[in-house]
């Protein structure tokens, strides 16, 4: 597909690297040359140097041409204007970053009047993941699909856990419908096990259940947490704003501390339901004098990644709060990993999931099925997907053990009819299932590149 990204900054040089890894044609304009020479010696794209929103700029980038446009400059109206201008030009799709929370609502009057197929908002999507976490304070990273009925969670097997040294297919034990997806052992480690698979102590294992199956397993394997009543988010930013206004209508009781005087007024303002304190967030003191080792739940949210950093480990270490973390350089995860943190989000990493899901949905144009979810559920190395089946195909009515998937895949559930179903060897997939896939490998798109070539 040949694809047109406006505005090279932290989103679009991450989705430029991530859209021309999966083979795309990629053309970068923005209006500095610096970030454009970087991109261009670093990926493998097109750059073109001026101001997207200009006519001529976008027909010598190949607008007029293009299968879609992405406006991802630092101005939301910018954006907006680039895609209507784009849309004029001849593109067949166009995606805007809007980021300002006074434009949500307004959005969905005038997107099919400005032509947008969608908006993404970074700071949105980021801070409904840590809502969906705070929810389940037991799981370090929970991805949802089939509407809800289905989440992809992830834990630590601690020293003193039941699973540590025990073999998949003794799980059985537990009397719950949960599948281990994914196994990451180590920094550079990532299984898809079989049943043969034994765990350890400090592995991460991704699960895929119900929400009711995968609360009945975190309360046998020991490691379920009360829920969070009482939450502190360091740094009053965009994110801070989405996430305190989720908490609040969750019945959370919510106090947010922002460095920046009228930062503090507009969130009291915004967010009459919280306690906003004007106070620095990174000083033990001030974080001591507010109630911190008091909390369940403690969020690093500044703009600075190297101070949620030092706030998560000051957390960990003196409270037993759920403590989250946000990330935005994607390039710290070695050294994250590393630390103890909690749960750590990659803005970048969510934005570019979302729109590298619509990409794959465009390309898949058979009538059999459609692309709803796409997740990375390790990093960039462990992939899950949800396809819902919507005509009968050659796969559909055959048992799993004859179709003959492709190694590191698993079908990792099957929702159908509002029911979960935990996939054997004589399941079937059927006409209006949600099918969810878990793999190793990249670049999937269809049911149909799940299975291995016959010979």
């Amino acid at each position: 597909m040949k694809i047109v990204i406006i505005g090279d900054g932290k989103i679009g040089s991450v989705l430029a690297e991530q859209l021309s890894k999966e083979k795309h044609e990629v053309t970068l304009i923005d209006k500095s040359s610096g970030p454009l020479h970087q991109s261009n010696n670093d990926l493998d794209v097109m750059v073109v140097e001026g101001n997207g929103v200009s006519r001529p700029i976008q027909l010598e980038a190949g607008v007029n041409h293009a299968d879609l446009v992405i406006a991802c400059t630092g101005e939301d109206e910018l954006n907006l204007l680039c895609c209507l201008i784009a849309k004029k030009v001849g593109a067949r799709h166009t995606i805007a970053r809007v980021r300002n929370p006074n434009y949500v609502e307004e959005l969905n009057l005038i997107k099919d009047d400005l032509g947008l197929s969608m908006t993404i908002n970074p700071e949105q999507e980021c801070a409904r993941e840590m809502a969906r976490v705070l929810r389940v304070p037991s799981a370090i990273k929970i991805d949802t699909f089939a509407k809800g009925r289905v989440e992809i969670l992830k834990l630590s097997v601690a020293e003193n856990s039941p699973l540590n040294g025990m073999a998949l297919y003794e799980m059985g034990k537990f009397k719950t419908k949960v599948l281990i997806c994914a196994v990451e052992r180590g920094e550079r480690e990532v299984y898809i096990p079989s049943g043969e698979f034994r765990l350890q102590a400090g592995d991460r294992i991704s699960i895929v259940a119900s929400p009711q199956e995968a609360q009945a397993f975190f309360r046998q394997v020991g490691v379920a947490k009360s829920r969070v009543r009482q939450a502190m988010l360091i740094g009053g930013g965009r994110m801070c704003f989405y996430l305190a206004k989720q908490l609040l209508a969750s019945g959370i009781d919510v106090k947010i501390l922002e460095s920046d005087k009228h930062h503090c007024e507009s969130l009291s303002q915004l967010l009459p339901g919280a306690t906003i304190i004007h106070g620095d967030g990174t000083d033990q003191r001030v974080l001591l004098e507010e109630g911190i080792e008091h909390m369940d739940a403690i969020a690093s949210l500044t703009g600075i990644d190297e101070e949620n950093i030092i706030i998560s480990l000051y957390a960990t270490r003196t409270t037993k709060a759920k403590v989250i973390t946000k990330i935005n350089r994607d390039s710290y995860e070695d050294i994250v990993g590393d630390l103890d943190l909690g749960s750590v989000f990659y803005l970048r990493s969510i934005c570019a999931d979302n729109v590298v899901r619509y990409v794959r949905a465009m390309q898949n144009s058979n009538d059999y099925e459609s692309m709803e979810t796409l997740c990375k559920i390790v990093g960039n190395k462990v992939e899950a997907m949800e396809f819902r089946v919507r005509a009968n195909a050659d796969y559909c009515g055959v048992p799993l053990q004859d179709l003959h998937l492709k190694d590191n895949l698993l079908i990792g559930c099957i929702s159908r009819n509002g029911k979960t179903i935990t996939p054997r060897g004589s399941d079937t997939i059927e006409v209006g299932d949600s099918v969810i896939v878990v793999t190793t490998h990249s670049g999937l798109r269809s049911l149909n590149d799940i299975f291995a070539a016959r010979h």
